[in-house]
């Protein structure tokens, strides 16, 4: 389909959604749907209109350049050239605007961390990963709540899962699920060697209740007695809790609240936002295997950045990107990789729009 006919589709379904609202008629259910859909259409269709108006000026501009009145051809020739220099943005806009959107893109995200191979310090590594999140949260106001987490004792995780809450969170954070790998010299080398560790990350979208069903006869509840760092007791009552989603064999704990209700609520969500990526993934299998990029393949197993502490450096493999600023980037100065892999996505994607 050519460009013009997508544009032409979208300023039909705009004017269909807006004689459809003023119509009366939308059922109240469908009401909302359609109200958001016209909303998420307005400012591509006012992308669409600006684009057509420059191109068209354009060619008004180049067919007065033959005129005879040599003050309008100066003025022509100076508004072409002008508009022929401001019509590509406009175009790559505009069909970044036009790209198929991720649904999940705007809700907030469950992150979990976890420490891989390199015993103690692939722990102390995890436990520095989910403080840089956490960090990185902070500097965009997000909320972040930590759901569970399993210490060592000694600074270093287990695990640990948290959510975080506001604008956009997923569509920021779902390029940095994969494995994570550390290149430095652990406090405990005598001899001054350089150790290689790993960290694997898991960033999924939140679940709501209306996008996860799931029946309580599918779920088994354990409740058991909460327990810190090398086991001892954090509280006497059994409030901790295991959620086991039968079906799929998936479990879920949290004890990191003195309330059992409270920590029933958490695991409940950490496990609707397991089950919502399984269905994701399901979804999006065919696209993901057809895409030239890995870049939003969310593929957990890929090794995707190293952080050399030596070198001070962190290179993200996927994009072949190096930054020397490792202390930045570890205190939550995420912004330039972050952007550079989402412009990096995009253009894939426009590409497989051609």
């Amino acid at each position: 389909m050519s460009l013009d006919a997508k544009l032409d589709r979208v300023l039909m379904r705009h004017e269909e959604l807006e004689a459809l609202l003023s119509s009366g008629q939308v059922d109240p259910q469908a009401f909302g749907k359609v109200s958001k859909e016209l909303a998420d259409l307005a400012p591509v269709v006012e992308a669409v209109k600006s684009y057509r108006k420059a191109r068209d000026d354009m060619a008004d501009a180049e067919a007065m350049m033959g005129g005879d009145d040599a003050a309008m051809k100066e003025l022509a020739v100076e508004e072409y050239y002008q508009l022929k220099e401001t019509l590509p943005g406009l175009e790559h806009q505009m069909r970044l605007m036009l790209l198929p959107k991720d649904e999940a893109d705007a809700k907030n995200a469950i992150l979990e961390v976890r420490a891989g191979t390199g015993g103690e310090e692939a722990a102390l590594f995890a436990s520095e990963l989910f403080r840089m999140y956490q960090r990185y949260a902070q500097v965009h106001g997000w909320r972040f709540e930590v759901l569970e987490v399993s210490d060592t004792g000694i600074g270093g995780m287990k695990e640990g899962s948290a959510e975080i809450t506001g604008q956009n969170v997923f569509a920021k954070l779902k390029f940095e699920s994969g494995v994570h790998r550390v290149q430095r010299v652990p406090a405990t080398e005598a001899g001054g060697r350089i150790h290689t560790s790993a960290a694997t990350v898991a960033v999924l979208p939140e679940a709501e209740e209306v996008d996860v069903k799931i029946e309580d006869k599918d779920l088994r509840v354990d409740v058991y007695r909460s327990q810190g760092a090398g086991g001892q007791h954090v509280n006497t009552t059994d409030s901790a809790v295991r959620v086991t989603h039968l079906p799929t064999g998936i479990a879920v704990a949290c004890q990191e609240e003195k309330s059992q209700h409270k920590n029933k609520a958490k695991a409940m969500k950490l496990l609707r936002a397991k089950l919502y990526d399984i269905e994701r993934e399901k979804a999006d299998s065919e696209r993901a295997a057809s895409r030239k990029s890995q870049v939003g393949s969310g593929d957990r197993s890929e090794r995707i950045r190293t952080y050399n502490f030596p070198q001070g450096r962190v290179t993200d493999h996927r994009i072949n990107l190096t930054l020397y600023k490792i202390d930045r980037v570890m205190e939550g100065e995420l912004d330039e990789v972050i952007e550079a892999l989402t412009a990096d996505d995009q253009a894939a994607r426009l590409a497989d729009m051609e």
